[in-house]
């Protein structure tokens, strides 16, 4: 980032301070997220991971061994929930194998799915293995038409998403008294910030039940950082300083109680810690501990001091922005 950029986006430090948040600690230890690599069969423009097919390196992706750790750490008790990422998680040799393990702990599961992997070779048994598990899967669609969708994602991947969702949707994800559930996550294509989460998943529902027959619990409304290669688009459309500038003004301090940060930490694919997934890509490691080992020994991390910096006022923006989408349901700013 340029130094100009830099002084645009302020000090997350500060405006944390002036409202009475700094410093940052974390709340609780409730969600594991594990990064099971960067191995993806899209390549989507605003990937914060910079994910794709061409990610096959060991280094990138977790082995066998991490997977055991992460259930070996599941086993102590502290977190209530595993949240499997990526690229794309299922594509990790390991994924039905830490799904039926954290289940048998008895730990929620939450697969992010890009929906097209459904579609994979080897991946036929995928969609029954979810249901058997009772997975919650939280599903990317960048919006509910082709033009969009296949605009950010590639082309062809909203017809295979749209099948992704038509195939869970027949096996009683996101309908009525089934328990199993659906959520999408929306992310805008551009340097903007989205549109009220309610509006959007009005919308989406409307136009997904009437075109595809495509029924869901929620929607998630994500902003998108300025990390890895929605950082490229912005540097190469000229775009950087203009969108630091939009998210460090939007800065929303009731958005600061509900970050994702505070109730979760992010494994990297070589059991390295981190704060959330945005600090993972920019190699910035937890505060107290390093590796996954490190939980097998510890339990004080609930109240760590978080790392922060220019890129969290994404996370602050506006409505804010979580894993579990727009974190205030009304601004006041």
């Amino acid at each position: 980032m340029s130094s100009s950029s830099s002084t645009a986006a302020g000090n997350f430090a500060a405006a944390l301070e002036a409202s009475g948040h700094y410093p940052l600690h974390a709340r609780s230890l409730s969600t594991l997220q594990v990064n099971l690599g960067k191995l993806c069969n899209q390549v989507c423009k605003h990937c914060h991971v910079d994910a794709g097919p061409q990610r096959t390196g060991a280094h990138e992706n977790m082995s066998g061994e991490g997977a055991a750790l992460v259930l070996d750490v599941l086993e102590k008790g502290v977190f209530t929930t595993l949240d499997l990422t990526g690229g794309a998680p299922e594509l990790n040799p390991n994924f039905i194998r830490l799904v039926k393990g954290a289940v048998q702990l008895g730990i929620k599961v939450i697969d992010r799915c890009n929906l097209s992997v459904l579609f994979e070779p080897g991946q036929d048994g995928l969609a029954q293995v979810l249901v058997e598990h009772r997975v919650e899967v939280v599903a990317s669609l960048p919006f509910y038409t082709q033009s969009r969708t296949d605009a950010q994602r590639g082309k062809g991947v909203f017809d295979k998403s749209i099948e992704g969702l038509k195939l869970l949707c027949g096996l009683g994800y996101g309908q009525d008294g089934s328990g199993l559930i659906l959520n999408l996550v929306y992310n805008p294509g551009g340097a903007y910030l989205p549109a009220p989460q309610a509006e959007l998943e009005a919308e989406y529902g409307k136009h997904l039940l009437a075109d595809h027959g495509i029924r869901f619990n929620q929607l998630f409304s994500l902003t998108n950082l300025p990390v890895k290669r929605f950082l490229d688009y912005l540097q190469r459309s000229g775009n950087e300083e203009a969108y630091r500038e939009k998210l460090l003004a939007a800065f929303n301090p009731l958005a600061v109680d509900g970050l994702m940060c505070r109730d979760l930490i992010s494994v990297a694919p070589d059991g390295s810690l981190y704060d959330c997934d945005f600090n993972q890509m920019l190699e910035l490691p937890l505060t107290g501990a390093r590796h996954l080992r490190d939980l097998l020994e510890t339990n004080a991390l609930a109240g760590r001091q978080i790392v922060t910096a220019a890129h969290c006022f994404g996370c602050t923006a506006g409505a804010g922005s979580s894993c579990g989408g727009e974190i205030v349901s009304e601004l006041v700013l």
